[in-house]
């Protein structure tokens, strides 16, 4: 049963991986490319749409991670679970506090209703969504290492 966990987990957190890089390094890339207003509006469909779907798949990566670290107490690798669990942790704050805000603002915006400084608060985004990036990269490195 414990097997099963670890390896639901790790996939639950590689997939989040994966989504979130694909938007630091493919999506937002080629939204910003986009003539006139229409990276603007995938920005702001984008926020909505990852905006509903990334809390629930945070907290439950953070979840499963501190049920794996609490089943596995004591088993070889759990300092790694733990670590993990730390940076998802991290990567849940930073959201909370620096990039939802931003996000909530962002994906209302229209051409007619952006503010002037719009291009600076997606730029502050994109680099926040960089660190927290590196950040679950890092959790995601641990709980392969703590199944390895």
């Amino acid at each position: 049963m414990l097997n099963a966990l670890e390896v639901l987990t790790t996939v639950i957190v590689g997939v989040m991986v994966g989504v979130e890089f694909a938007v630091a390094f493919v999506i937002n890339p080629i939204l910003c490319a986009l003539p006139r207003d229409s990276g603007l509006l995938g920005r702001a469909h984008g926020g909505r749409m990852l905006g509903a779907v990334m809390p629930v798949w945070y907290i439950t990566s953070l979840v499963l991670v501190a049920i794996w670290a609490v089943a596995g107490w004591g088993d070889e690798g759990t300092g790694l679970v733990v670590t993990a669990g730390a940076f998802l942790l991290v990567s849940v704050l930073m959201s909370v506090v620096l990039l939802v805000p931003i996000n909530n603002r962002t994906s209302t915006w229209t051409p007619d209703n952006r503010p002037d400084d719009w291009k600076q608060q997606m730029k502050r985004w994109d680099r926040l969504h960089y660190i927290r990036v590196v950040v679950i990269i890092a959790a995601f490195t641990m709980l392969v290492a703590a199944l390895a």
